[in-house]
């Protein structure tokens, strides 16, 4: 008998079909940069940064070397540390938290909005009581665009106003989106995105931006990025760190922002058949009316013991799927001695049991994408 043969895989993330059509570019930029041999804050840094300013619409971008530094370097620009509360999300990658630990501030978590995933406004003045009624001096707010969608900014920044809290929006994920006709980035207090080579808006390894119009808060941050510098290098004004994009990986990002934006529309377009093939047998996310999403991820929602049986049905068929996040940061092992809000996180433990994400990126073709569906859909019935 003869036996079918495999279906071919399916990538997550098809940075291959990227970098195909952005072969000959990024290498002449790559080679440029190994021309001038300027590793380290070369001439391809401040041009990125002033292509990024430009695309969003903030003042100042300050490249840096990880999304997780861009976040650390803003707080640690704010003078925020032990005594300071800053409240975070649980459902949400670690790095949002980690780097008020790393400062030797507290963490408080709040709760998510189903809907979006993103952080509910209504859950900051609980917290901000949990915090005062521990000791704590409520600072900051970092809320996250999960998956590519804006949090709900204005909300949050009268939530915030009212708590005279700083808004660090965390748009790891969520860079190229919009609010209200405002991109990410020109929006809050400050904004830090990540440029992680998975990121709607990746290099070729480790990379990360802050926006903000303050131009003192960018100069400070400027300097906390090569080791506190103040005139010179030998003239060290704060406590910094060796956060600095490299050049080539600046080269990089120049030539992948010029098609961005093409990128992004694929990208909905992609979300949208996801929609109309799954919207009758999962919950699919949906759009505010006034925001756009950059798509880092599609996340469906399940009823709580289906998500196994959906990821090992696909798998057998060479669709891989992934599950972002399966453990809320309030109960994970770092991070579960922190204080959760007044009001618990009740969606972010339901969601870490629902949540399973399909293959997603700008070069998803109709043919593999009807081929997902086809098989989410036969699982999902059987």
């Amino acid at each position: 008998m003869n036996r079918r043969p495999d279906p071919a895989p399916i990538p997550f993330i098809d940075l291959q079909a990227q970098r195909r059509r952005l072969g000959g570019a990024i290498d002449a930029a790559v080679a440029r940069v190994l021309t001038h041999c300027q590793f380290v804050m070369g001439p391809e840094v401040a041009k990125l940064e002033s292509e990024l300013a430009a695309f969003c619409g903030a003042r100042h971008a300050i490249s840096c070397a990880s999304g997780t530094d861009a976040l650390l370097l803003v707080l640690m620009a704010k003078g925020i540390g032990p005594g300071d509360a800053v409240f975070c999300p649980s459902f949400t990658f670690c790095a949002t938290a980690e780097v008020v630990a790393l400062v030797g501030a507290t963490p408080v978590f709040v709760d998510v909005e189903a809907e979006s995933f993103n952080l509910d406004p209504k859950g900051l003045a609980p917290a901000a009581a949990t915090a005062k009624r521990l000791g704590l001096k409520p600072k900051a707010v970092t809320p996250v665009d999960l998956f590519g969608l804006p949090a709900d900014h204005d909300a949050i920044a009268a939530a915030a106003k009212a708590e005279n809290l700083f808004v660090l929006d965390d748009a790891a994920q969520g860079f190229g989106a919009s609010y209200k006709n405002r991109k990410l980035g020109a929006i809050a207090d400050a904004c830090a995105t990540s440029f992680f080579p998975a990121k709607p808006l990746g290099c070729f390894g480790d990379g990360g931006a802050i926006f903000t119009d303050d131009d003192k808060l960018a100069e400070v941050i400027k300097s906390i990025r090569v080791h506190g510098q103040g005139s010179d290098k030998y003239d060290n004004v704060r406590i910094g760190l060796t956060a600095r994009l490299d050049t080539i990986q600046a080269a990089i990002l120049s030539e992948k922002l010029k098609i961005f934006p093409e990128e992004i529309v694929a990208r909905d377009r992609i979300a949208q058949r996801y929609a109309e093939g799954l919207g009758n047998i999962a919950i699919t996310p949906t759009v505010p009316k006034g925001y756009t999403s950059v798509w880092a991820q599609y996340t469906i929602r399940l009823p709580k013991g289906r998500r196994d049986g959906l990821a090992a049905a696909l798998k057998t068929e060479g669709i891989p799927t992934a599950i972002y996040y399966p453990i809320p940061l309030h109960r994970q092992q770092a991070y579960k001695h922190f204080p959760v809000g007044e009001g618990g996180v009740a969606v972010s433990d339901r969601l870490a049991d629902e949540v399973i994400s399909l293959p997603m990126h700008p070069y998803l073709d109709a043919p593999t994408q009807d081929r997902i569906i086809d098989a989410v859909r036969r699982a999902l019935k059987g």
